[in-house]
């Protein structure tokens, strides 16, 4: 069982989101690029990343230094339970409305009311939540 956002844990999210036309086909009919890092509250840097190119996720392991487009935080806590109950779109929204999730990088509002790219965002939680996660 990996260790959430470890490189183990990010492959495995890779290998989902490839797999999963609602997230890699969707974005990639808008050639959606991006460096997308993951991490906890309060911490200086992410802990994983994740490179999508033309909607597909080219590599995915330890944060490196990379500069991401986006880059999200939670609380360990939130993250365990969104990979166990995934959010959907109402979820998301109170979780950024609250605080629970913060975007050091990327514009939320943007990606929410581009519906090509909040519905695979949305999707890309229940794939974490199909990781058996500690």
């Amino acid at each position: 069982m990996p260790q959430l956002f470890s490189a183990d844990w990010m492959n495995e999210l890779k290998d989902l989101w490839n797999g999963d036309p609602e997230v890699k086909d969707k974005l990639a009919a808008i050639n959606f690029n991006s460096i997308i890092a993951c991490g906890l509250k309060g911490e200086d840097k992410p802990i994983g990343v994740f490179v999508v190119e033309n909607g597909e996720c080219v590599r995915a392991g330890d944060y490196a230094g990379e500069t991401p487009d986006w880059d999200m935080r939670a609380a360990r806590k939130d993250w365990l339970k969104w990979t166990k109950e995934p959010m959907g779109m109402v979820g998301l929204g109170t979780a950024y409305t609250f605080g629970k999730l913060k975007f050091l990088s990327g514009d939320y509002g943007a990606m929410l009311k581009n519906p090509a790219m909040a519905g695979p965002f949305v999707k890309s939680f229940a794939l974490m939540a199909k990781i058996d996660t500690q």
